[in-house]
């Protein structure tokens, strides 16, 4: 903790607006490992690349780290099997690859690095020897406005084979960020660089600000010897035999906890008794097993009306513990069909109150629903449901289904929307292993639904969710 900290308060030192720069090297600094081997898989796996031109280019990539190639010829055998390709489609593919796969290797204290610079005023770049396609997912979803990597030729929307211009490699960087500094005025003495490489020496040593993150070790007796700052984040990557052991038991700690809730429902003849209690007891064990630390901001609204629909952003399978620790008792949850086929937990959970619906048949869903209704209106509990139906790879918030609230409108009860800012810092999609760390929620007011009609559905889910892109900064 104390490197990012430190970090941190170096950026809060520095001068603040946009002559003060950024700028941020992306395979092995932003994101965990290297962006060319997910694209190559999914080149792969799309047709694009046949088993020879794979081999041939990891061939390549394991030339170049010995050194026996340098990276404009790696690079330009990248172009070659580009060529012919359509840069639309790549486009869409990119994002693709971005979403499934490279989204959720991004290091979570470098993307508060990028929060504090941008919070200063500071230009933030990313400055790269990848391409445009490998970088540019990252760079939205971080709110990155300037890029500076190696570009691919195309003519008329189709690759030439070719790299257009000079690689985006070594003094090619030290280039591209006097370009970026002419625009804002800036000065390389007071530039950040952030960086993992000694390939990046040049741009180390000429800015002012060099930083070494998750540095090799070539890098790391460099900056020793230069005494520049160095962090090392193991956020992502391959988790340690203790997070898989913790994530495990946090994992199957379901089952004990409703497991021990049969002793309070024979000796209380009260299954709602039992169920708050095995739902706190998850909750609870699940957060100390993991290493879970949650800020609420706005804690009072989970409590001024019950039983009510609390939705929330779905980031992450922490959300699940996050709701149970929030929410704590009287609680009904919805869960895909596909739980019910997990050994053990499935049944557990279905025990446990919740009714697993099939999400591609919207009539099931529906049907499914009705015993929830009389499950809030009858015995007053209240039911947690995540809006976008699915967890999502990045924090983009994606569109909401109507389910949620047309379950609130014909219950008579209020939407408590919860909005959770960084899950996938502990999990994200596809992880099974959970990290430990701290995550905020900002819990808002209560929406009343007694005056929602059909007509007027449309545009009050429109409100809520323009409510959840201003709290999360999306808007």
């Amino acid at each position: 903790m104390s490197q990012i900290t430190d970090l941190l308060a170096t950026i809060d030192a520095a001068p603040k607006g946009p002559k003060t720069t950024a700028l941020f090297d992306f395979d092995g600094t932003i994101i965990y490992g290297y962006s060319a081997f997910h694209f190559l898989r999914a080149q792969v796996a799309k047709g694009d690349l046949d088993l020879r031109d794979l081999l041939t280019s990891l061939q390549a990539m394991v030339q170049f780290g010995l050194r026996t190639i340098d990276f404009a010829n790696l690079i330009s055998l990248t172009a070659q099997f580009m060529a012919g390709l359509s840069k639309s489609d790549y486009d869409n593919f990119a994002q693709t690859v971005y979403d499934q796969h490279i989204g959720r290797l991004i290091y979570p204290e470098v993307r508060q690095l990028i929060i504090a610079h941008q919070k200063a005023g500071h230009t933030v770049a990313i400055v790269s020897s990848a391409t445009r396609f490998q970088v540019v997912g990252a760079a939205q979803d971080l709110g990155i406005e300037h890029i500076y990597c190696t570009e691919l030729e195309t003519i008329d929307d189709i690759f030439t084979g070719h790299i257009d211009g000079p690689p985006c490699f070594g003094i090619g960087k030290v280039n591209a960020a006097k370009q970026l500094l002419k625009k804002t005025k800036g000065r390389l003495s007071n530039t950040f660089f952030y960086s993992d490489s000694t390939d990046d020496a040049d741009l180390l040593v000429a800015s002012g600000r060099p930083v070494a993150l998750n540095p090799s070790r070539s890098l790391t007796q460099m900056a020793l010897e230069h005494d520049w700052p160095s962090a090392t984040f193991d956020s992502r990557g391959r988790p340690t035999l203790g997070q898989l052991v913790r994530s495990l038991a946090a994992t199957s700690s379901v089952i004990s906890s409703f497991a021990a809730g049969i002793p309070v429902l024979a000796l209380t003849g009260s299954m709602r008794q039992s169920r708050n209690f095995s739902y706190s007891l998850f909750a609870e064990s699940a957060s100390a097993l993991i290493g879970l630390q949650i800020e609420v901001t706005g804690e009072a609204n989970l409590w001024k009306t019950r039983p009510a629909v609390f939705i929330f952003n779905h980031q992450s399978k922490t959300d699940v513990i996050i709701a149970a620790k929030l929410i704590r008792q009287d609680l009904a949850a919805v869960g895909k069909k596909e739980i019910k086929k997990l050994p053990l937990i499935g049944s557990v959970m279905e025990w446990g109150g919740v009714v697993m619906i099939d999400r591609k048949n919207s009539r099931s869903a529906i049907e499914a629903m009705k015993p929830l209704v009389d499950a809030i209106r009858y015995d007053g509990k209240s039911v947690v449901l995540a809006p976008e139906g699915t967890r999502s790879t990045t924090r983009r918030l994606g569109s909401f289904k109507k389910g949620a609230f047309h379950l609130a409108m014909q219950a008579g009860v209020p939407i408590v929307p919860i909005v959770i800012h960084n899950a996938s810092d502990i999990a994200p999609k596809g992880d099974f292993v959970f990290r430990p760390g701290t995550v905020s929620v900002t819990v808002l007011d209560p929406v009343e639904t007694n005056h929602w009609t059909d007509d007027t559905l449309n545009a009050e889910i429109d409100a809520i969710r323009q409510r959840y892109l201003e709290v999360l900064g999306q808007r």
